[in-house]
């Protein structure tokens, strides 16, 4: 990211410029960065844009090749294509010789970084991976959109923010201007404000559910159930759900029996620190034997749902039944 942010304000550019990750919103930010700076003026005539996995790229190289008209670039943005986990090897042909006025920006989710397009586009210009980022790096960019605007934030106030809205910064974005409208004319955020107007998102909602059910609190967590159905959830996403968090339980307490830290268990399941945090406060209730036990219910009960020897609904049911009693 360094290296395109010193492109960008050095206005000496790669032809070749490979955006791929996870993370959709800074990826997008990016390419649009890249785009005003390549093409300050907005000119329309000499950029196209192409999306999607039909692309044709005899059309795509054919326009490559034209000149640009009365400018000095010709830019072709190329989204979400598949180029770079599918054969293409006319294009990663292409992409060993450029001509000097075109810029090419590809983003992508996956990328094989095996393939003959992705060497290719390693070896033309620059190749930006944008993962999902960590909680420090979350922080500090929330706090600097908050700091900005002239609003301060408790740390666990954060921590808050960050549990309803998940790691997605497109969300967190979106949630964040929702609370900077509801603030106006304040100084603080606070907890009131959070809870009043962030929207859960629903894995943060089925683990509010698993805490439920491991608090032995049943009743809140069939009220959970119901307002995850009520929000057209299917069941068996919700059953997937609820067997990824007891496996991170499991997880979790196996690592804790084996001596290691919140920091390294949140690192090995890929989860912000206060996640990690509230699976260590969850599974204090639990043997390994008992969330054992728990996984294989929840593989056992998907099957009975896929065999109809039990319904979706009534599947999952009986599972928060069962380890809430």
């Amino acid at each position: 990211m360094k290296n395109v942010q010193q492109d960008i304000q050095t206005g000496v550019f790669q032809h070749v410029y490979l955006l791929y990750g996870e993370e959709h919103f800074l990826r997008q930010w990016y390419k649009q960065k890249l785009l005003t700076a390549l093409n300050p003026d907005g000119d329309t005539m000499n950029v196209a844009s192409y999306e999607g996995k039909n692309i044709e790229v005899g059309s795509l190289i054919d326009l490559a090749e034209t000149l640009p008209f009365f400018a000095e670039r010709r830019i072709l943005v190329i989204e979400d294509s598949g180029f770079f986990k599918n054969k293409c090897d006319l294009l990663a042909d292409y992409l060993k010789e450029i001509p000097d006025y075109l810029y090419l920006i590809f983003s992508e989710e996956q990328v094989d970084k095996r393939s003959r397009m992705y060497k290719a586009a390693a070896n033309a210009g620059r190749v930006v991976s944008f993962s999902t980022q960590d909680e420090k790096t979350l922080m500090q960019w929330i706090a600097g959109i908050f700091s900005k605007e002239g609003k301060g934030i408790t740390r666990s106030d954060m921590e808050l923010f960050l549990s309803k809205t998940g790691s997605d910064m497109g969300n967190i974005h979106q949630e964040a201007e929702k609370l900077l409208c509801y603030t106006m004319g304040r100084d603080k955020i606070t907890s009131q404000d959070i809870e009043a107007v962030c929207v859960t998102q629903i894995t943060n909602k089925i683990f509010d559910m698993v805490r439920a059910v491991t608090e032995k609190n049943q009743k809140r967590a069939l009220d959970l159930y119901e307002d995850l159905l009520a929000l057209k959830e299917p069941p068996m996403r919700i059953l997937y759900l609820l067997a990824r968090q007891f496996r991170h339980l499991m997880q979790t307490r196996e690592m804790l029996e084996e001596g290691k830290g919140q920091q390294e268990i949140s690192k090995t399941l890929g989860v912000p620190g206060f996640a990690a945090r509230n699976y260590v406060n969850c599974v204090k209730r639990y043997r390994v034997g008992e969330l054992r036990q728990a996984v294989e219910d929840f593989t056992d009960a998907e099957e009975d749902v896929k065999t109809g020897r039990l319904g979706d609904t009534l599947s999952v049911e009986l599972l928060i039944v069962k380890y809430s009693r």
